[in-house]
Parts: C-alpha cells; sequence; structure tokens
C-alpha cells in the first residue's frame, strides 16, 4: 500500500467517533482505585479520535490500545512532524509507534514501509531516539 493509499484509508474512518464506537467494544468503567494512566485511558477511548492530541496518541500507542485505528493516524502526524511531541520529550510519539510489537508491523506492513520512510531522513537525534529507529530497522530488515 501506499502512502496515497494509506492517507484514503484512514479518510473513511469517521474522525467524529471514539474508539469504543469504531472498535464496538465499550470497556468497564474503570475501578475506583484505578491508577491515573488507566483512568486515562478508558476515557479516551470514549472521545473522538479526531480530538486527540498527539499525547493521547502517544499515550493510548504506549500501552497498544487501539492500534489498527490510532497508528495510522500517528503515522500521518509523524509524516507531518517525525519529531512531533506529546508531554514526555521531542519524538516521544516516533518512539511509542516505533516499539510496538514486531507482529503489529508484520501485520501492517505498508505503515512499517511508511515508517522506514519516515525515519530513513532523520539526523540530530538523541541516542535514546536514535537506537529505537535502529532497533525497529533492524527487526524490518529481518
Amino acid at each position: 500500500m501506499h502512502l496515497r493509499e494509506n492517507r484514503l484509508v484512514t479518510g473513511f474512518i469517521d474522525r467524529a467517533r471514539s474508539l469504543e464506537e469504531l472498535e464496538r467494544e465499550r470497556w468497564q468503567a474503570p475501578p475506583a482505585d484505578a491508577t491515573r494512566l488507566v483512568a486515562t485511558v478508558h476515557a479516551l477511548r470514549s472521545r473522538p479520535i479526531g480530538t486527540l492530541t498527539v499525547e493521547d496518541l502517544r499515550l493510548l500507542i504506549g500501552q497498544d490500545v487501539g492500534l489498527l485505528v490510532l497508528l495510522p493516524f500517528a503515522v500521518e502526524v509523524l509524516r507531518d512532524n517525525p519529531l512531533a511531541e506529546g508531554d514526555m520529550y521531542e519524538g516521544d510519539l516516533l518512539s511509542a509507534v516505533l516499539t510496538r510489537s514486531p507482529t503489529v508491523w508484520g501485520a501492517h506492513p505498508e505503515l512499517a514501509n511508511q515508517l522506514n520512510v519516515i525515519v530513513g531522513g532523520l539526523t540530530d537525534l538523541s541516542p535514546d531516539l536514535r537506537s529505537v529507529v535502529e532497533e525497529f530497522a533492524a527487526v524490518q530488515d529481518s
């Protein structure tokens, strides 16, 4: 699948709908003593995906939530700004995306190919981010 085709695929997803609606799965309310992370993930699943921020994407993807829907959107963001920053550090969305399981990328090679193009043009990365990029590339090459 080519870059343009992926844009069309994400274009068919109604950004006014939430992950709960798109996945047709409503989670039970988190327990009263849930951590802030758990409560936040639950709340984000009910928000329209078109309203999610870079930080929201980073957090959900980092927790492997809604990957089928969110990874194409994250790749769109990264295409425009490879070092998009949530609340952690410059490139934190890229790091969250690249560190998903190799199984995810095996199931979505078109997204992996797009990420290879995106990271192929990056220079002057922090040592930690460079390491993440290199690990992703090594897995893709194997």
